[in-house]
């Protein structure tokens, strides 16, 4: 049985709007920042939660290369709401 959450045909789409142009790009329900065409900068989405943050069978389901890639992007986000705070 495939993860519910991995199944494309339930892929969600929206639309945020880049910090330093105001130029609007789609991001996927299962991508948490996308690169603004118009200016090149990170657009990220509000983190949800997500399975990685309670499931402990996240890391074998998603495989471990997505995993990784879903933790770093989870770091580089925290980071960022950090810095913010501090200015």
């Amino acid at each position: 049985m495939q993860c519910p959450g991995q199944d494309t045909r339930w892929l969600r789409v929206e639309l945020h709007m880049c910090p330093e142009c105001g130029y609007k790009e789609e991001i996927f329900s299962n991508e948490t920042k996308v690169k603004c065409s118009q200016c090149g900068s990170w657009i990220y989405k509000d983190k949800l939660p997500s399975c990685i943050d309670w499931c402990a069978s996240a890391r074998q389901c998603l495989g471990e290369e997505r995993w990784q890639k879903l933790m770093g992007d989870v770091k580089l986000d925290e980071k960022k709401v950090e810095n913010t705070k501090e200015a």
